[in-house]
């Protein structure tokens, strides 16, 4: 399947993405793991606009852009004219001005691209996370985790478990889970459900849902989303205790099932400390695959600008 053309210049939405455009994406991002290798036409520049704090998502681009010999101009948000008072939009548009091909952002404001797209940008943009709304390449790489593991969707088992409200992978998982076929289901504290993704999955007990499903998908408590009253409130080892993947848990865990957390991980928070890499565990090949998954995004992107 084609992608749009407003999908080949940016990747803002999971909703963007046809099933068949993310299974071609996956697809690519495979080859690339099997040693795929392309050549740049010409010279292509990246930069990574990044206002909150991230390792694994700001480097696997880093590494992607690197793998596709793209040159990375260097930002830091806390040192750049954004101190000053300069606006997300003429900081973008002064790096499509100097040139660069492709901006990859992360922003604290939930849908800050809306700002973006209505202008007449040249660069190509990819959101590698916009508050508490979309996280389309963590996505992309989960999904391409599964297919390794399962080699289809169709009527798996996932359970999406945690803190649903304030996660842009739990919104971007629930809803390309749901289009490729799998059954979606969601775990965790009430007061962190989220309506809005009913129409995806129902909402269900931990300890019940556990030994039928075929993925868990772990999530981060967002405490940089949640109130300084709610933080106070929270205490680690209860958590723990009612929601996290504990060795007793993972005993009445399918055999064949994975888990996932799209990391940083709190070890003894979310899941005990011996289960991050037990045979269950697909969370480094997370990371492994994100790489991929990224070298594809972007290669879409150059293709559109004939840079490919």
């Amino acid at each position: 399947m084609m992608m749009t053309e407003r999908t080949q210049h940016n990747l803002l939405t999971i909703d963007q993405l046809e099933s068949g455009d993310a299974l071609d994406l996956i697809h690519e991002a495979q080859a690339f793991k099997a040693g795929k290798q392309v050549q740049l036409l010409k010279p292509a520049y990246a930069i990574n606009l990044f206002f909150e704090d991230s390792t694994r998502t700001k480097t696997s681009f880093q590494m992607a852009e690197k793998k596709l010999g793209m040159h990375v101009l260097d930002f830091n948000g806390a040192t750049s004219s954004v101190s000053k008072g300069e606006s997300l939009y003429d900081t973008v548009k002064t790096v499509d001005s100097i040139g660069a091909n492709v901006a990859v952002i992360r922003h604290p404001r939930t849908e800050y691209y809306r700002q973006l797209v209505k202008h007449n940008l040249k660069i190509g943009l990819i959101n590698a996370g916009d508050g508490a709304g979309q996280h389309p390449s963590q996505c992309l790489l989960d999904m391409m985790t599964i297919l390794e593991q399962f080699q289809c969707f169709h009527d798996l088992k996932v359970l999406i478990i945690g803190d649903i409200v304030h996660s842009r992978v739990a919104r971007s998982n629930a809803e390309m889970l749901w289009r490729l076929g799998a059954q979606v289901y969601f775990a965790g504290p009430k007061e962190w459900a989220d309506p809005t993704l009913a129409k995806y999955g129902q909402f269900g007990d931990f300890d019940a849902l556990l030994p039928q499903m075929d993925v868990i998908n772990l999530l981060r408590v967002q405490h940089e989303r949640i109130t300084d009253l709610n933080n106070a409130k929270f205490d680690a080892s209860t958590y723990h205790e009612q929601y996290g993947l504990t060795k007793q848990r993972a005993e009445r865990m399918k055999a064949r099932a994975i888990v996932l957390h799209p990391a940083p991980v709190n070890r003894g928070v979310e899941i005990d400390d011996e289960l991050v890499e037990s045979p269950h565990s697909r969370i480094f090949t997370q990371m492994q695959n994100g790489v991929f998954v990224r070298m594809a995004i972007i290669s879409r992107l150059l293709r559109f600008q004939n840079l490919l």
